[in-house]
């Protein structure tokens, strides 16, 4: 049996197809995959995004129990409201999820799940805070709703109170802020402007009703992927998980090994990865002919199976096909991707392809 949000009757009203995502009955889209993406791209877009599971953490030991939990190192959070993005390992060093963790005060901090992972996450983070005195609360009050695009902001704080608008204006990227009754970040997962927004589960719909009625448009999770993947982020399950590590899976910037004093879980097996050397690397494929690229297709050079595609679609953006790929150091400039049992052919880029509206990458 699926758990649906709080914005389930606003997502049938605006003729949403739903479906089962990670056990939630979530949008896929409502009418036309394409046209809501372009939406974000070029205007603004909002997502119901309360699936994902909001967990509070309290106690006077909870910044030096996230040293040890994460990858990175939330010793960087100096100024209460600034956010960290970060893996979780187990001590192989593979991926248990990636997770947003914001600084709220000394003693408190807020973490930010995925929907598919959130059971065996806060199984893992309740075991190992019980011994240092750490105080885990899974959110359930809340909803959350993302609103992406160039002119995201703008419509979303003309919903907002005077207070809450000066608070989310002052707002500095990858930063959120407690503003009567609503948490604001500038945080998203489309590679545009925008805000996440937490709220009160039983006010949820009607901050999505006055958002809807300053012409921010609803999107599906099809569109949010196909915005991702042009943003070159990371999909858990997809492009890491537990059998990969960070390094391998474009994330070796969410590693902080200095200090060299903090041990956090996985440290010692990356450090052993790293030293091993000739580690694959994640590279960006755009297709030259007509064709899809889809996750787990062969990547080929010159004969030789390379890697292998871990995301793939239609970048309505671009206009082409494109994917991310784990594949070995001497992959180049172009490669063969597998289709079919053809090899078709591709250009290699550096992730992102589309930020902030605009091509990142040259396709002449």
């Amino acid at each position: 049996m699926t758990i649906s949000t709080p914005l389930l009757d606003q997502h049938i009203a605006a003729g949403g197809k739903m479906v089962d995502f990670a056990g939630w009955e979530m949008p896929l889209h409502y009418g036309s995959q394409i046209e809501e993406h372009h939406a974000v791209r070029r205007d603004a877009g909002m997502f119901d995004v309360s699936h994902m599971a909001v967990v509070d953490l309290r106690g006077a030991g909870v910044r030096d129990f996230l040293r040890t939990l994460l990858a990175n190192d939330v010793a960087k959070l100096k100024t209460p409201g600034k956010a960290l993005y970060s893996c979780m390992l187990k001590e192989d060093g593979g991926v248990i999820d990636d997770l947003i963790v914001y600084f709220l005060a000394d003693d408190f901090f807020r973490l930010v799940v995925n929907a598919g992972t959130r059971d065996k996450d806060l199984a893992w983070i309740r075991r190992q805070a019980a011994p240092a005195g750490v105080e885990v609360v899974e959110r359930r009050d809340l909803a959350m709703i993302a609103v992406q695009g160039p002119h995201a902001r703008e419509k979303a704080d003309k919903v907002f109170t005077p207070a809450q608008c000066r608070a989310a204006q002052a707002l500095k990227v990858f930063s959120g802020v407690e503003s009567e009754g609503l948490f604001i970040a500038r945080t998203g997962y489309t590679g545009e402007e925008g805000y996440e927004i937490m709220v009160d589960a039983a006010d949820a719909p009607g901050l999505w009703q006055v958002l809807l009625a300053q012409g921010v448009r609803p999107i599906g999770l099809g569109a949010r992927d196909s915005l991702r993947l042009e943003a070159g982020m990371n999909l858990y399950g997809s492009d890491m998980d537990e059998s990969t590590t960070p390094l391998v899976s474009g994330l070796s910037w969410t590693v902080a090994l200095e200090p060299q004093t903090r041990d956090f879980t996985g440290r010692c097996a990356l450090e052993a990865q790293r030293d091993q050397g000739n580690l694959q690397k994640v590279v960006g494929l755009v297709l030259q002919g007509r064709g899809v690229l889809r996750a787990h297709q062969k990547v080929v050079l010159d004969g030789k199976t390379v890697g292998e595609t871990t995301s793939g679609g239609f970048s309505p953006s671009l206009n082409k096909s494109i994917a991310l790929a784990r594949v070995e150091a001497c992959v180049a400039d172009t490669c063969q991707v597998e289709v079919r049992g053809k090899g078709l052919d591709c250009i290699v880029v550096k992730p992102p392809f589309v930020r902030h509206g605009k091509a990142c990458i040259d396709l002449d």
